[in-house]
């Protein structure tokens, strides 16, 4: 029985994330040029444009992501408490209000290192981030994609599946009727806190990468400039 009820649970789980992340995806985009002015008056980020950042120190950058994590998972903690009073029955409105707010973050976290979302290839990268997040290895997969129409459904499909299996288990806590509140707050920070972690992380990773990059390219063009020119 208890198995039953497991196998119930993450199907349904699935279910509500796959349809929540895909309503995330076209409805509760993160407008670019809002963030930058956000950026540049609640956190102080003194830049004009998402190319300033890669001149930034990163741990500047770090202690945004920070915050942004954190009010991400505060939110999401509001948001668990209260429909966690329906236990089971708010599951469904509640993943999907959670699928919202973890977009959201994911997507605040690529552009403060850099990473826009306006090109399918940038979408595409958006996607690969957050099944990174979810614990989802896909990068191999952007090499085979077609266009994002069709990679983005594939990827929130793959995403759902995982993410179901790793919390189906602590979910299935929602059942207890005075508890769920309190249970339904402290899962949502918890999945918040794991899913922007892994996200940072990734577009960290990329961050130092593109970094490391226009470094040696200046290098190598200081290199080439001191060249001494033969005489002929």
């Amino acid at each position: 029985m208890a198995e039953q009820r497991r196998s119930w649970l993450r199907r349904r789980v699935e279910r509500a994330l796959a349809n929540g992340l895909t309503r995330a995806y076209s409805t509760v985009r993160v407008d670019p040029e809002k963030f930058l002015l956000q950026l540049r008056a609640a956190y102080r980020v003194p830049i004009s444009g998402y190319h300033g950042v890669f001149s930034l120190e990163i741990g500047e950058l770090d202690a945004v992501a920070d915050s942004i994590i954190r009010s991400g998972m505060k939110l999401a903690a509001v948001e668990g408490a209260g429909l966690g009073l329906g236990g089971l029955l708010t599951i469904v409105p509640d993943l999907g209000i959670l699928s919202a707010i973890t977009m959201r973050t994911i997507q605040k976290l690529s552009l403060l290192y850099g990473f826009e979302f306006n090109t399918d290839d940038e979408i595409a990268e958006l996607w690969i981030a957050e099944a990174s997040a979810a614990g989802v290895d896909i990068s191999r997969e952007l090499l085979e994609k077609e266009v994002v129409n069709k990679f983005v459904p594939r990827v929130i499909e793959r995403i759902a599946a995982r993410a179901s299996t790793e919390v189906v288990e602590k979910w299935a806590g929602r059942v207890i009727p005075l508890a769920s509140a309190a249970i339904g707050a402290g899962l949502n920070y918890w999945f918040v806190r794991a899913w922007g972690e892994r996200a940072r992380a990734h577009f960290r990773q990329r961050h130092l990468m593109v970094r490391n990059k226009a470094q040696q390219a200046a290098l190598a063009g200081q290199s080439q400039t001191s060249l001494p020119v033969s005489e002929g």
